[in-house]
C-alpha cells in the first residue's frame, strides 16, 4: 500500500513543543491544559500576544521550533518503520518553507523516520500538496489540517484527521493514537 503523511503535529507534536519553548522564553508557565483546549492552530494567544506578536515570535524561533528535541507523537516512529519494514511505500508531504526542506528530511531521518528517495515532498502550500498526494495515487493521507483533507473528497485515497484541538469541527475519520492505526491497518 501506499500511505502519505504530513509532519507537523501529525507525526510530531510540533505545536507542545513550540508551547514549551514559548513558555521558556518567555519566562511564563501556561498550563498544558490551555494549550489543550486551544481552538486554532497558532498557540500565541495563552501568552498574551497579539496575531503580529505571535507571528514574529513563530518566525523568530522557527529554526528552533523544527530542529530541536521536538518528540514524535507515541508510536509514531514504531508505526511507520513497521510499515516500511513489511514492504509499504511511505510519502512524507509537508507545506514546511522550502529554506527548511533539506534540514527537516535530514533530521527526519536522525530521528529514525523511514524515508526513501522520491518519497519526501516539502515547501508547497496546501493547494500544491492536494495536486501531490492526487498524482501519487495514495491508499491513506493522514493530515492534521481539515483544509487539506476536505479537497481530497473526489479521490480514492482513504483521508484520515490527525485529532487535533483545533479540527474538532471537521467530520472525517479521526487518528486519535498511532498504536490504533497500526491496529486498523492489522483488520
Amino acid at each position: 500500500m501506499k500511505f502519505g503523511f504530513d509532519i507537523d503535529d501529525t507525526l510530531i507534536d510540533l505545536r507542545a513543543h513550540a508551547f514549551s519553548l514559548y513558555n521558556q522564553k518567555l519566562g511564563k508557565n501556561v498550563s498544558f491544559e490551555t494549550f489543550q483546549a486551544l481552538q486554532r492552530v497558532e498557540i500565541h494567544e495563552p501568552f498574551g500576544l497579539t496575531d503580529e506578536e505571535g507571528s514574529a515570535m513563530w518566525n523568530s524561533t522557527l529554526e528552533e521550533i523544527y530542529f530541536t528535541n521536538c518528540p514524535p507523537f507515541k508510536d509514531a516512529l514504531e508505526t511507520l518503520q513497521a510499515l516500511a519494514e513489511s514492504g509499504h511505500e511511505i510519502y512524507y508531504i509537508t507545506s514546511r518553507p522550502k529554506q527548511y526542506c533539506a534540514q527537516t528530511k535530514a533530521w527526519m531521518e536522525e530521528q529514525g523516520f523511514p524515508i526513501t528517495e522520491g518519497r519526501f515532498f516539502c515547501g508547497m502550500q496546501d493547494t500544491e500538496k492536494v495536486a501531490i498526494i492526487k498524482e501519487l495515487a495514495l491508499d491513506i493521507y493522514v493530515d492534521d489540517k481539515p483544509a487539506v483533507l476536505e479537497t481530497l473528497n473526489d479521490v480514492r485515497t482513504k483521508v484520515m484527521l490527525k485529532n487535533q484541538s483545533y479540527n474538532q469541527h471537521v467530520n472525517l475519520p479521526r487518528l486519535y493514537d498511532w498504536q490504533e492505526f497500526q491496529g486498523m491497518l492489522q483488520k
